[in-house]
């Protein structure tokens, strides 16, 4: 048995937030590392103890070995959860755990070298009962050898990086002239990735499924399998919707491929959690793909259909536990589908987006699990994987399971940087998908953005008209008119779209006239901080609405998310009958008065800050004059509309 009480979780976000939890229960201490960009985290604050391990760049923070280890040294623990990512599959680190006495939390470094190369990989599984996809596995350096392995294996072939994963150094090449374009294309990005260029070629399984199977082994040599994940949604080669189990499957099937995933694990003497990853045909033939010696950013579903914490069973099998249950004892139950939250612009071509977190609310429900490493007001860098946050949903059925994930989709909003929230909604809608029928590369040729930013994406008029009176009140009363009711125009720009509306308030109720003269009525029932509840024509709507330092407008409810990005008032004359007179925007309260009667004042000076929705609004003059009336002072408590200051305006000409 291997004694360890403090783990260090060597890594960030959502793992780190998972496996911090699961460790508490079982008693450990816990210890979080973090980078300057990520002192604000929720792992760091969930750990007993966190450490700053560096700079935002990863080779000085959750690359860099040296500093892990000082940190694992300073703070006693004696042992380290790599997570997925980063140095998870690193055959070195591993290595540097063991010399340094430290129990790691993962296979040996030997088993880590050997299947973490995929050339060797393939050589490993050559012969032991682990079908492998025709392909040539030798000395990459050759354009003729290459040349003529690819003629051999026939187009199409995969141009693949021998070392990581995670969709990088990947190539697709149908026709033989860009054979060798691709190999230096895929060369250098796995350079650039993973620190070797090597490559190898794969036949390319048209239309297949992309099936894995988790693993898992002690230190007695005891494996077993824990059932299949299908990982066929993809893009740029990178997993977005995983399941378990497989709309495909079968008892006899998934018995065929767990016995070779066993296989695969057993030829390098595997301890611990592991996937191997397999192409099924049409025909239903499978291929090894490689092995993925850590714990899968997909694991949740495995742990819905089983009821097991894999995490749990790390730390068991690590400390010298036997596995806690047989082959024969393992049981599905049900179905989960997970889908990965990216802060990404899929009509941009799936590009990483960066910027602060203004509003986040993860959705709640029967069967939803969500696993987050995000907060509000939390920013999002430039230097990490984009994934904010995974949504599980867990039914008796994969319907109610679809169901289920649909609904927490749709209540999920998270304003202030574009997610692929939209994105993941059109997948699990989609009929191919809902009929379970799939492909690796139906995204790529159902999915990728085929159209400029336009009509598609902008907002409903019912938003829009909100958008028009939550942006009026927040810039000030500039622009409003006096008929016997407040009046005001208002421009607004979305998606590069500018539009004018006319906005008027009677009482509690807001008509929003649009510029096609339709008009929409809107009540304000409840603001609670940056929950909203509207009447919007006699339908009730809950929605988030936060501002950010710009002044830009983000919106979510469970149908849309927006982003109105300018406001100006409209170059319309206000009516003489106003004057330069100033009127509360918005209910709240009198935070300052920055004047008093008689004073002269000029256009744009300030005179009251006004406080609502936990925002400081600066009121300033419309007109050069002088102060004739101040109705409010400080800690005054106005409604919308109401008189706060009058001034007569200097005579013109």
């Amino acid at each position: 048995m291997t004694n360890f009480n403090t783990l260090l979780i060597a890594n960030r976000g959502e793992i780190a937030v998972r496996i911090i939890k699961t460790a508490k229960e079982m008693g450990y201490e816990t210890v979080a590392i973090y980078s300057e960009a990520d002192s604000d985290s929720p792992h760091v604050a969930l750990a007993d103890q966190a450490v700053c391990i560096g700079a935002a760049a990863v080779d000085q923070s959750y690359l860099n070995i040296d500093k892990i280890l000082f940190a694992a040294e300073r703070t006693g623990a004696d042992a380290i959860h790599p997570g997925y990512g980063f140095l998870s599959e690193s055959a070195e680190f591993a290595e540097r755990c063991e010399v340094a006495g430290l129990c790691f939390i993962g296979p040996d470094s030997n088993a880590i070298s050997l299947m973490g190369n995929k050339t060797i990989a393939r050589q490993k599984m050559s012969g032991k009962a682990v079908p492998l996809v025709p392909g040539y596995d030798g000395p990459s350096g050759d354009e003729a050898v290459l040349q003529r392995e690819a003629e051999r294996i026939g187009y199409p072939v995969m141009v693949k990086a021998a070392a990581g994963g995670g969709g990088r150094g990947i190539r697709i090449v149908r026709e033989p002239q860009k054979l060798l374009s691709e190999v230096a294309s895929a060369s250098a990005e796995a350079l650039s990735s993973f620190g070797s260029s090597e490559l190898l070629l794969e036949k390319c399984v048209e239309q297949a499924r992309h099936i894995e199977i988790q693993i898992f082994a002690d230190q007695a040599g005891n494996t077993l399998y824990l059932g299949e994940r299908d990982c066929s949604m993809q893009r740029r080669n990178q997993k977005v919707i995983e399941e378990s189990p497989a709309p495909m499957m079968d008892e006899a099937l998934r018995k065929k491929m767990g016995e070779a995933a066993v296989a695969a694990a057993k030829a390098v003497n595997y301890v611990g959690a592991g996937t191997v990853e397999f192409l099924v045909s049409q025909e239903r033939e499978f291929y090894f793909l490689e092995m993925n010696t850590r714990l899968q950013v997909e694991h949740p579903v495995t742990e819905m259909v089983t009821g097991l914490d894999l995490v749990e069973w790390q730390l068991r099998v690590a400390a010298g536990e036997p596995l806690p249950l047989k082959q024969d004892e393992i049981k599905l139950r049900g179905h989960a589908i997970e889908v990965r939250l990216y802060a990404e612009d899929c009509e941009a071509g799936f590009v990483p987006q960066t910027g602060k977190i203004l509003e986040w609310n993860r959705p709640e429900g029967e069967g939803i699990r969500v696993d987050e490493g995000i907060i509000k007001g939390q920013e999002i860098s430039p230097y990490y994987d984009s994934m904010l946050a995974k949504l599980i949903a867990y039914g008796s059925t994969r319907d109610e399971a679809l169901q289920r994930l649909r609904r927490a989709l749709k209540g999920t909003v998270l304003l202030g940087l574009e997610t692929n929230r939209e994105f993941l909604l059109k997948l699990i809608e989609d009929p191919v998908f809902k009929a379970g029928n799939a492909t690796t590369r139906y995204i790529e040729e159902q999915f990728l953005p085929t159209q400029e930013r336009g009509e598609a994406q902008l907002p409903s008029e019912p938003l829009w008209a909100l958008a028009a009176i939550l942006l009026s009140r927040t810039i000030g009363a500039r622009g409003w008119r006096s008929t016997g009711v407040l009046s005001w125009p208002v421009r607004l720009d979305c998606e590069a779209l500018s539009r004018d509306f006319s906005v008027s308030l009677q009482g509690q109720i807001y008509r929003v006239e649009n510029d096609r003269s339709e008009t929409v009525q809107i009540i304000i029932l409840e603001e609670k901080g940056s929950q909203l509840s509207v009447l919007i024509d006699e339908i009730q709507l809950q929605l988030f609405v936060a501002q950010d330092e710009s002044q830009r407008l983000y919106m979510g409810s469970r149908s849309e998310t927006a982003l109105f990005e300018k406001l100006s008032f409209s170059e319309k004359e206000a009516d003489e009958e106003m004057g330069a007179n100033l009127l509360a925007p918005m209910s709240g309260r009198i935070a300052e008065v920055k004047v008093e009667v008689g004073r002269q004042v000029k256009k744009g000076e300030l005179l009251v800050v006004l406080e609502s929705m936990k925002m400081f609004q600066e009121l300033t003059a419309q007109e050069s004059g002088a102060v004739s009336a101040v109705y409010v002072e400080q800690d005054s408590q106005v409604e919308v509309g109401a008189a706060l200051i009058d001034i007569t305006a200097e005579e013109k000409g």
